[in-house]
């Protein structure tokens, strides 16, 4: 009898958590650009940044967690036997690190650039108001603007060469994806 897999497994965990975070780095790029390119009067202005505000800080306490599951991952697996140490290894193993340090800086710059914009603002889900962690600066706030948009650029430019390193993966599950819809759709006929 075949092994079953597990689903509570810390890799299970990690991947669950690396695909709901994809889609919240997806909503956040393009809430971003949506909600700095929108005329300032526009209706729904303000709960497009604090939507952004939320995954932002929502993405910093996923990645805490998403940490210290790879780190006990790690523990696990390299405590038995230490990695190959190849170029691969390497290149892989720097990318996710540049990765995993522009998933945090983006968002703590993006609370750090509301903080310096003005004092008690950063309210999240639509009702916590979360306490200033940075002291309010009007002076710095188009730099600290300019360095969340720069850093989140490298970030997504990384995401894109992670998607590349990645291709077989992407593809595998974008069949798996069809093959649901298609499920989906056989179980769920149109009507007439």
């Amino acid at each position: 009898m075949a092994a079953l897999p597990r689903f509570n497994s810390a890799f299970q965990q990690l991947m669950s958590v690396h695909w709901w975070m994809a889609a919240g780095y997806v909503l956040l790029f393009v809430g971003g650009y949506a909600m700095t390119h929108v005329p300032e009067d526009f209706l729904i202005k303000g709960a497009m940044y604090e939507f952004h505000n939320t995954l932002g800080v929502t993405s910093i306490a996923l990645l805490t967690w998403r940490i210290l599951v790879l780190l006990r991952v790690w523990g696990k697996k390299y405590l038995k036997r230490l990695p190959k140490f190849s170029p691969k290894w390497y290149l892989n193993t720097a990318l996710h690190t540049a990765m995993y340090v522009f998933m945090w800086a983006v968002p703590v710059l993006g609370v750090f650039l509301t903080n310096s914009y003005q004092a008690a603002h950063l309210k999240i889900f639509g009702f916590i108001l979360l306490p200033d962690f940075f002291p309010q600066n009007s002076a710095i706030v188009g730099d600290a603007s300019h360095w969340h948009v720069l850093l989140a650029y490298i970030l997504l430019c990384s995401i894109a060469l992670h998607t590349l390193l990645q291709w077989k993966v992407v593809k595998a599950n974008w069949r798996r994806l069809q093959g649901v819809f298609q499920r989906w759709r056989s179980v769920n006929p149109k009507k007439s």
